[in-house]
């Protein structure tokens, strides 16, 4: 059974990027987060949806330099 709750840590190395970069994206909103006491964890779903979203967004617009950043970014 896949977990439904990750860790940051987690999230970030199942993505390829630092763990800098997911809180980052945390901040900005970008992926939601349960509390579970005084940890944070972010919903597997919502990483498989900000993936499609991605995939979407960048079939439509092509993969220009700023574009691919624009990406990472959220």
């Amino acid at each position: 059974m896949n977990r439904l709750l990750l860790k940051p840590s987690e999230a970030a190395e199942l993505i390829g990027i630092g763990r800098s970069q997911i809180y980052a994206l945390i901040a900005a909103g970008v992926f939601p987060v349960v509390r579970v006491g005084s940890e944070m964890r972010i919903p597997a779903r919502a990483l498989d949806e900000w993936i499609e979203r991605k995939l979407k967004d960048s079939g439509q617009r092509g993969t220009k330099k700023s574009q691919r950043r624009t990406a990472l970014e959220g």
